[in-house]
């Protein structure tokens, strides 16, 4: 079960950060900011370190107003929505994001490609979710700390997008944890929670980027990379993980090994 995955087990957290990182930060940085890649485009990396992406399709769902567009832009380095909107149709985003894996013994070029829709298209057109869902790794439910309707209804998302046989790394991501004031959502439910359902709960800032900010040096892409990694480097070192069950590599069920010591933490 995804509960099984130990935090740190599989990927080395904060690698990217790390100087061992800094030629695969540098790939993913253009003029102290995250670089935005085309359709074609990949980080460039010297030839030792080069190798094809591990590719992985990630459907958002949640409902309308938890902030799918806006992570979505912040884990990609991209600026927030000024203010909320209803996304039409399907919008789908690409993030790079190395990762030192520890079976691996080497850093992998993770392709995340997140595909995120309003809840008006996805209830409006049949044809929306199958598209979301075809050849997809996995899901993320979000809800939103500050509204307690999109957490009740987290028992209903995962039963309306997926199924027990669906071989899909399943993971629910809190919006706006750190608005703590406005929070309607308690830690207390946010445990029960994930021993009710044995998924995993992660975290994700409400304080978008501010728009039309310039390059700010590498200590302001670093805070950036800082920000995002602990949910990017989760995600991936799930997605390595299913692949590794899939493949034959672990026994079913088996837990996850004890993160070792590493230099770079």
């Amino acid at each position: 079960m995804d509960m099984d995955v130990a935090p740190g087990s599989v990927v080395e957290p904060g690698w990217l950060l790390s100087p061992e990182g800094r030629q695969h930060r540098d790939a993913i940085l253009r003029k102290g900011r995250r670089r935005l890649f085309g359709l074609l485009e990949r980080p460039a990396l010297p030839p030792a370190l080069a190798a094809a992406p591990a590719a992985y399709k990630l459907f958002v769902s949640g409902k309308s107003g938890v902030g799918k567009t806006a992570l979505v832009a912040a884990l990609a380095g991209a600026e927030g929505p000024a203010g909320h909107h209803e996304t039409l149709g399907i919008q789908a985003t690409t993030v790079y994001w190395p990762a030192k894996v520890r079976d691996a013994g080497r850093p992998v070029l993770f392709q995340l490609d997140f595909w995120d829709c309003g809840e008006t298209a996805l209830k409006k057109f049949d044809h929306i979710l199958p598209a979301c869902k075809e050849e997809a790794d996995g899901v993320l439910f979000l809800f939103s700390f500050t509204d307690r309707c999109s957490f009740e209804d987290l028992p209903g998302q995962v039963a309306r997008v997926t199924r027990p046989e669906e071989n899909l790394v399943r993971v629910v991501v809190g919006t706006k944890f750190d608005l703590s004031p406005q929070a309607d959502v308690t830690e207390r439910d946010v445990a029960a929670f994930e021993r009710a359902w044995r998924l995993p709960v992660l975290r994700a800032s409400g304080a978008p980027r501010a728009r039309g900010r310039r390059g700010r040096g590498d200590a302001g892409a670093r805070a950036e990379l800082a920000r995002v990694a602990p949910l990017l480097d989760a995600l991936a070192e799930r997605l390595w993980r299913r692949d590794q069950l899939a493949a034959g590599l672990l026994p079913a069920g088996s837990p996850s090994p004890p993160p070792q010591a590493s230099p770079t933490q």
